[in-house]
């Protein structure tokens, strides 16, 4: 498997953007400094992520998110590979 970072990742199983394989593999993300662990979509060229808020659900049973703008820093977390932009 390639260490390719994809330039926008959704954890969405329903979205074109979704790669499970990627995602069992783990992928870390910084954003404006700070790492998240409730990022479930980014987009590295535009410079925004989609995060979850709090633990409200949409009626689909999905988490509420709220789309940031801001530098984006994304990893293969295990390895070294990472892409980053400063919007």
């Amino acid at each position: 498997m390639s260490d390719t970072i994809p330039d926008r990742l959704s954890a969405t199983p329903g979205s074109p953007y979704y790669d499970e394989a990627l995602l069992e593999r783990g992928i870390g993300v910084r954003f404006k400094g700070e790492e998240r662990n409730n990022v479930e979509e980014y987009c590295i060229s535009e410079g925004w992520v989609r995060m979850a808020v709090g633990k409200t659900l949409d009626r689909k049973g999905r988490p509420m998110t709220i789309k940031v703008s801001g530098p984006v820093e994304v990893w293969i977390k295990g390895t070294e590979t990472s892409l980053d932009t400063e919007a």
